[in-house]
């Protein structure tokens, strides 16, 4: 899940660089919504290992 997130920060800045604004903000935001998921996930890992 994190390297999906990584992947889609890197589409985010060189759409940004390269002037596509839409394609950079649609991918700044998909890696937002992956790293909170990344987040909460890796949250309950830890408290469920912690028996």
């Amino acid at each position: 899940m994190l390297r999906w997130t990584i992947t889609f920060v890197i589409i985010a800045l060189i759409a940004g660089v390269l002037g596509f604004s839409g394609i950079a903000g649609a991918s700044a935001g998909i890696a937002r919504i992956c790293f909170f998921i990344f987040l909460v996930l890796f949250l309950l890992s830890l408290l469920k290992g912690r028996k």
